[in-house]
């Protein structure tokens, strides 16, 4: 992990204005100005001409780009830097821009400009947050899913084949599956696997045009509703809850996981997948802690929960043997755990 440095003067002037770089990306992504260049508009003319937009303002924007470095400008030509083409131009194999509708959302932003109400209220004050029902964010969150998820998808199908292979077939439940990329991933790698994916109505046809990408939607199930109240099932010998513990309180998180583990075979498997808070102060390990500032935004008694935590609440809720697992350089931590007989 890399240590963050005492804010110098300078530093704290440039987060007061953070947010303008982030609205000067953003705009650029959706006007689709990184595309335009790489196809070869090169002056604001001919840009403006491509994008459909005011010749003046787009010229300001472009201009603004330059500065902050994502675009390079030359008298009235401008051009993309490398990184800028490798991560923001559409065709390219390492694109990002479809991040901006998650990481630079409405949503968020609506809900971390009250952050000093939150503090002071202890929880979300927005009305629509992450534990509204059909909240339309997840469906941006399923469409436009992070960088760290194939990664940490492979890590789990590898980490589990062994297992997965000596048992006659896999029935999966993937609880608050979202865009359902760690099932269906798992699936493409064990064709004897049954995913059945859980979310609000308004996610799973987006998780379900998933499996069909991935060509494993022969082997999926879904079931549509609030996973503390609908029915789950069983049983199953795999659950996945991914990047969803940390919405609730270490007690509302083991209820859950209660839930899960009253619907795994006695033998069955647990994997979890989510931010953990480690033994490094914040300044060495900056994500979580980030993170869990969200948290108290959008939810009412959220937070990003530490190793012990987890062991604990495991613990409480059934579970035995936990494993954490991380990958460098990725935020996300996976924890697989043994159903003990209760």
């Amino acid at each position: 992990m890399t240590t963050v440095t005492p804010a110098t003067r300078q530093d704290i002037v440039a987060m007061m204005q953070a947010y303008r770089q982030t609205s000067l990306l953003r705009a650029g992504v959706e006007l689709g100005v990184f595309d335009g260049i790489a196809s070869g508009a090169h002056t604001a003319a001919d840009l403006a001409e491509r994008l459909n937009t005011d010749p003046r303002a787009l010229r300001i924007l472009l201009n603004a780009l330059a500065a902050i470095g994502l675009l390079k400008a030359d008298g009235r030509r401008f051009d993309l830097p490398a990184d800028v083409r490798r991560h923001l131009v559409q065709d390219s194999p390492g694109y990002l821009g479809q991040m901006v509708r998650i990481f630079a959302s409405d949503w968020e932003w609506d809900a971390l400009k009250v952050l000093a109400d939150a503090v002071r209220r202890g929880g979300a004050v927005v009305d629509v947050h992450a534990e509204t029902p059909n909240f339309s964010y997840w469906e941006d969150f399923a469409t436009h899913a992070t960088p760290a998820t194939g990664p940490t998808a492979a890590l789990i199908a590898d980490v589990l084949a062994p297992w997965m292979s000596a048992r006659n077939g896999v029935e999966l439940l993937d609880v608050a599956c979202g865009h359902g990329l760690y099932g269906y991933t798992i699936a493409q790698k064990e064709p004897r696997i049954r995913v059945n994916s859980l979310d609000w109505a308004n996610v799973l046809p987006i998780a379900e045009r998933n499996a069909e990408k991935m060509g494993v939607r022969d082997q999926c199930s879904f079931i549509e509703g609030d996973m503390f109240t609908t029915p789950l099932g069983g049983p199953y010998d795999l659950a996945l809850v991914t990047n969803v513990l940390h919405h609730f309180s270490a007690q509302r998180a083991a209820e859950l996981l209660g839930r899960v583990h009253e619907s795994l075979a006695p033998d069955g498997k647990l994997v979890i997948v989510g931010f953990v808070i480690g033994d490094q102060p914040p300044a060495q390990d900056p994500p979580p802690y980030l993170f869990s500032v969200l948290m108290l935004s959008w939810t009412s008694d959220g937070e990003v929960h530490s190793e012990q935590e987890y062991t604990e609440m495991l613990g409480k809720s059934g579970f035995v043997d936990p494993v954490f697992h991380a990958l460098p350089g990725l935020p996300l931590h996976v924890i697989i755990a043994d159903r003990a007989s209760r």
